[in-house]
């Protein structure tokens, strides 16, 4: 695949536009010639369904590669993918949903899609210990039946549970099941019986394949194979990935057939005067080389509060394990002033979001949010409960506002005794936290981590199994919320601001602040002059 060449004339000739015209060439032709979408987090896996994955964010990515059962829309609904499947509730005693797959659904190597894929996320998602997993609405469920190389499948839940089912088999996480039992030397009834083994010397190889097998700085075309509109040609040396229309695709092919996915890392301003950045989730909101004011700006740059939630996801096992210890540190951080220190890196408005159940968008959040209220004011008597402590927080990727917000948690933590530090170096995910590893002896393993909190956005909708949010539900959601403040696994602190840069002759890009990020329709981008 061709490689951006950024040469030091055009360097030189654009220095002095950086707000204005693309500088899209240089003399070999080559600069400017790919459809370039950078992304805020590092591409490290497209397993969205990982530790790792679920803390940068993977959907941006693997959205189009491995599509949800339900595919997030603009204004957040859950919009059903019927070109790959069709779920229908199925009345009695518990909860059960029956899933058709589209007999035109086939993986990029030909291979049809079938109910293996989706035992092999619901093994993940119900053995996290085993797998290094965070799914965490697979706690709902009893059980996936299926036939090997069936269309069909049906998944039980547990006994007044499941109530967020459409949020199963998300962006991401439905990777190809035949391509990990090749890897293991298996075919594919193999690998369903040991997915079945209930046993973890036996699910061990599978889960080190599910797990590490994704990751991009090994890529795998063999094992890395797509059932969505584009798959993964190569990746290159800055982790930048590319992608090229999926032909075996069973829906409509994509408009652009050729798309460069560059990590956040990567040289943003490289990006911007080659011309090959033609969209983007940018780390920071007013990048120096974007001048708002210029004449002629190729690139509209703009900062909207999202729908996700910068929380403080706290660690299951080591001292902050401790419930009594996480009220105590809680009560110093003040979102309010962590909100105001991320309004200020960003220059915009940050507003606080401190729901757990709820995005802070949803129509329900001003009816449940005076459950939270008691627990946002600062009492620093009752922080010192846990004066003498350290709390390392990490971010999954360096950023001013990130930054800040930590910033802002050690001023306001001071005074009671505790001292909080910023340990995000180049990024860290829930894997760093102290955790409990299950292992081929079914032997308990404590991993002690580097970092005790791990700061990056989450989806309310997905973060917890809860009720569904609809007015009916209500008394049950301020429960739940009620639950989780007392509890603490995690501290929700503001609503996540998402800055876009996106080139005017571009067309059919909708800007979204979930999961999958603004590419969840990348494959109705459309690039060329019509567009302006």
């Amino acid at each position: 695949m061709r490689r951006i060449k950024r040469m030091v004339g055009v360097l030189a000739a654009c220095v002095s536009m950086l707000g204005a015209v693309a500088c899209a060439s240089g003399e070999d032709g080559d600069a400017g010639e790919r459809f370039g979408y950078q992304v805020a987090s590092d591409l490290r896996t497209t397993n969205a369904g990982s530790l790792e994955g679920r803390s940068l964010q993977a959907q941006v990515l693997s959205g189009r590669l491995y599509p949800g059962v339900y595919v997030p829309g603009p204004n957040g609904q859950m919009i059903p993918n019927t070109d790959l499947v069709k779920t229908q509730e199925i009345p009695g005693p518990e909860r059960r949903v029956k899933y058709t797959l589209s007999q035109e659904a086939v993986f990029s190597d030909g291979t049809p899609v079938t109910c293996s894929d989706y035992l092999l996320a619901f093994t993940a998602g119900i053995n996290p210990k085993v797998f290094g997993s965070s799914m965490p609405l697979f706690d709902d469920t009893a059980d996936l039946q299926c036939t090997p190389g069936s269309k069909e499948f049906t998944v039980v839940f547990k006994e007044g549970r499941g109530a967020r089912w459409r949020g199963l088999f998300e962006a991401g996480t439905v990777l190809p099941a035949h391509a990990v039992a090749a890897k293991l030397g298996m075919n594919l009834e193999q690998l369903n019986q040991s997915l079945r083994a209930e046993d973890p010397a036996v699910l061990r190889p599978i889960a080190d394949v599910w797990r590490r097998g994704f990751n991009l700085d090994a890529f795998d075309p063999q094992l890395q194979v797509s059932f969505g509109p584009y798959k993964i040609a190569g990746v290159g040396e800055h982790g930048e990935v590319d992608l090229v229309a999926n032909e075996f695709f069973y829906g409509d092919a994509p408009v652009e057939t050729e798309l460069t996915v560059y990590p956040g890392s990567y040289d943003s301003e490289q990006l911007a005067l080659d011309g090959t950045l033609l969209v983007g989730e940018l780390r920071d909101a007013t990048p120096t080389w974007h001048d708002p004011n210029a004449e002629g700006n190729r690139l509209v740059v703009s900062t909207v509060s999202g729908e996700l939630t910068d929380m403080l996801v706290f660690p299951e096992i080591g001292p902050w394990s401790d419930e009594a210890k996480r009220r105590a540190v809680s009560r110093c951080i003040d979102p309010r002033s962590v909100a105001k220190a991320a309004s200020d890196a960003v220059g915009s408005p940050v507003s606080l979001a401190p729901l757990h159940v709820l995005n802070n968008d949803d129509p329900l959040a001003s009816r449940v949010e005076d459950v939270a209220q008691p627990y946002l004011n600062v009492d620093i008597d009752a922080a010192r409960e846990a004066s003498g402590m350290e709390l390392r927080v990490a971010a999954p990727y360096p950023s001013e506002r990130y930054a800040a917000m930590i910033a802002s948690m050690a001023k306001t933590c001071e005074p009671a005794g505790v001292r909080i530090v910023d340990v995000t170096g180049e990024g860290k995910t829930l894997a760093d936290l102290p955790r409990i590893y299950i292992n081929e002896a079914a032997e308990r393993v404590e991993l002690e981590g580097q970092a005790d909190a791990l700061l990056f956005a989450v989806d309310p909708m997905s973060a917890y199994p809860a009720a569904l949010n609809r007015p009916e539900n209500l008394s049950v959601l301020r429960a739940q919320e009620g639950f989780l403040w007392n509890a603490l696994p995690s501290l929700p602190l503001t609503a996540q601001p998402v800055t876009f840069a996106i080139d005017r002759n571009v067309g059919n890009v909708v800007p979204y602040t979930g999961l999958s990020g603004i590419g969840w329709n990348m494959n109705r981008w459309q690039h060329g002059p019509s567009h302006s």
